[in-house]
């Protein structure tokens, strides 16, 4: 029994701090420092000259002169009589589509009313009173000798126009 507290004690009281050797700290390099510092500072005033030199040119945009003003005056004048011009054009072109309308309608009504008249025309003509007219005036019916037929190749055709 004494044996065991000898090894607990001994095991409570012994560190082992692994098989490895430590590595030693090694003391700060002072130079590395002065050069990133002096990186850091050198970035930074790159950094301020730029805000600078876009600070200038801000505001030698912002600055208008005589000439720059009479560039975009005329600019402005230019864009807005080619608005103009548009403009103008586009209602012509609208008061001429309406009045192609307006003809077109015309047209169809004639048409209409030429149809309509056709056709009462043709239904006043009493097909035998022009019959009996005619062999009055000495008309006859044509003979076999008068009459002329003709046929027409599937690839020929004939047209015919209204008068």
């Amino acid at each position: 029994m004494s044996r065991r507290k000898e090894q607990r004690s001994y095991g409570i009281y012994t560190y082992e701090d692994g098989n490895t050797v430590r590595r030693l700290e090694t003391a700060p390099d002072y130079h590395e420092e002065r050069i990133k510092r002096k990186e850091e500072r050198r970035i930074s005033e790159q950094k301020r000259r730029r805000r600078r030199a876009a600070r200038r040119n801000r505001e030698r945009a912002l600055k208008m002169n005589a000439g720059y003003v009479a560039f975009l005056s005329v600019c402005v004048m230019a864009v807005a009589l080619t608005s103009a011009a548009y403009v103008d054009l586009q209602s012509d072109l609208i008061i001429r589509q309406r009045s192609i309308e307006k003809l077109q309608g015309e047209i169809s009504a004639l048409k209409l009313e030429n149809d309509a008249a056709y056709k009462r025309i043709t239904v006043s003509i009493d097909l035998k009173e022009v019959k009996k007219q005619a062999r009055k005036l000495g008309m006859k019916y044509p003979t076999d000798k008068q009459i002329i037929y003709y046929s027409i190749d599937n690839a020929d055709y004939m047209t015919q126009y209204k008068e």
